[in-house]
């Protein structure tokens, strides 16, 4: 069934096995029972399921919004990201979006509330892959340029994130939360930790991490691959390559309530998010037609 293979860690230490899997082994398994299993997974995707690269995708969703994020390009920044809605095209004729390396650039468009496109960039009915009728919580569209930084947080969602184009690394350690020195979460800032980079950790000042980073993975997401992400699950992503373009799923499961600071974190930052009209992780839905 699954095939381990071992990765280097953070700083050319050894890490933790990822998992790897056929797409027929994932489909004996099931996204169900890679929850109960809560432990990532790269499966790799049959050869004949063809997502739309760079042009095809900007051809196809031209006219579609999405949010940009724009911040400064450092992995220390305690700031938020500036965010704004513009058509994806806006995007493509921009050359300071793809090739800026003192300003990160990305967009993201939930593309959930049009079936026909998710498919289409994907290569496959994602429903009839997934299963995932009234659970699914978003299909999104992630377009990045090389070097663009995503700091170590966690999702409440079970995540599934499609390659398409480019490679990304990504560093993930298991769920916890004091281990971890969590934001404010009186700032909305509860799901983000304060050691924003796992491959950069002073253990002199944050020593509870140590016995976590000795179990983190740390790999290269390669396009026609999908990574199997759990929830709560802390991570980071960096863009590798000059575009990466990527489709994740987010998928509300049970397994929430058996991580209670998961959930409370998610409940408190969405209503903090509303009532101070701070982007609130559910991106704004675009429609291409």
């Amino acid at each position: 069934m699954a095939v381990p293979e071992a990765v280097p860690g953070a700083n050319g230490t050894a890490g933790v096995e990822i998992t790897r899997m056929s797409f027929d082994d994932f489909l004996a398994v099931g996204p169900r029972g890679l929850y109960e299993a809560d432990r990532p997974v790269v499966i790799k995707l049959p050869a004949d399921v063809q997502g739309l690269g760079r042009d095809e995708v900007a051809a196809r969703l031209a006219e579609m919004t999405v949010t940009l994020f724009t911040e400064p390009g450092d992995k220390n920044h305690p700031g938020r990201w500036e965010t704004r809605d513009i058509k994806l095209r806006e995007f493509f004729a921009d050359e300071r979006h793809l090739t800026s390396t003192d300003t990160w650039h990305r967009v993201v468009s939930n593309i959930r509330s049009s079936p026909a496109d998710v498919n289409a960039v994907i290569g496959f009915d994602a429903e009839e892959f997934f299963g995932y009728g009234d659970s699914l919580y978003a299909a999104n569209l992630w377009i990045s340029h090389r070097g663009v930084f995503t700091k170590n947080h966690f999702d409440e969602f079970e995540n599934f994130n499609i390659a398409l184009e480019g490679r990304k690394r990504f560093i993930i350690a298991p769920p916890g939360v004091r281990a971890y020195y969590p934001r404010s979460v009186l700032r909305g800032l509860g799901d983000k930790s304060n050691v924003v980079d796992l491959d950069d950790v002073d253990l002199s000042r944050y020593p509870r991490l140590a016995a976590k980073l000795a179990q983190r993975r740390d790999f290269v997401l390669e396009p026609g691959h999908m990574l199997y992400l759990p929830l709560g699950w802390w991570h980071q992503a960096e863009s590798l390559d000059e575009l990466n373009i990527n489709v994740n799923f987010w998928l509300k499961s049970k397994k929430i309530l058996r991580r209670p600071h998961v959930l409370g974190v998610a409940l408190y930052t969405y209503a903090y998010r509303r009532l101070k009209g701070v982007y609130s992780y559910k991106p704004t839905e675009g429609n291409s037609r």
